[in-house]
């Protein structure tokens, strides 16, 4: 017969044994977060844009405006997709040289922000705060869908991500 002593400690060897498993099942990761690291550079995410920085020269936001409005739709075409599994994210987004602060917003791909009902049934993950330098991290989770992130302060075009 085992003494009380004996069986706590199997009891502790099984539930370590299991969590042991559970970390390396698939999809494990999702629980504890991945990491989606992108670089903003003036009017751009240089990772959404296959790697490539365009060398643009801003100074202020309405450069972005319209340096985008003349080449943004035609960049995202070209561009690849971000394609995710369902889970929860840490998009770690750095302000590598835009001389203003910046931020960073991932939203569901029909979200309208003055849709009060949207606020309350739809995501959508922002904040600011992003001067020269810094890096900030914007942690969401995300079901199925499809969803568009952009930088509404440096005027970057609307990158698709696909969660699938």
């Amino acid at each position: 017969m085992l003494s009380r002593l004996q069986i706590g400690r199997r009891a502790l060897t099984l539930a370590a044994s299991a969590l042991a498993v559970l970390a390396l099942a698939p999809g494990a990761g999702a629980q504890q977060g991945h990491v989606v690291e992108l670089t903003q550079v003036a009017c751009q995410f240089i990772e959404s844009e296959d790697g490539v920085d365009h060398g643009f020269v801003t100074t202020r936001k309405a450069d972005c405006d319209r340096i985008n409005a003349e080449s943004g739709a035609q960049r995202v075409a070209t561009a690849e997709v971000l394609r995710l599994s369902p889970g929860r994210y840490t998009f770690r987004v750095a302000n590598k040289d835009v001389p203003y602060e910046l931020g960073f917003w991932v939203r569901e791909k029909d979200y309208d922000w003055r849709n009060p009902i949207h606020h309350a049934t739809k995501t959508s993950v922002s904040g600011g705060g992003l001067t020269v330098g810094t890096v900030k991290d914007y942690v969401v989770d995300l079901e199925p869908g499809e969803y568009l992130y952009s930088c509404p302060l440096n005027t970057t075009p609307d990158y698709r991500l696909i969660v699938e």
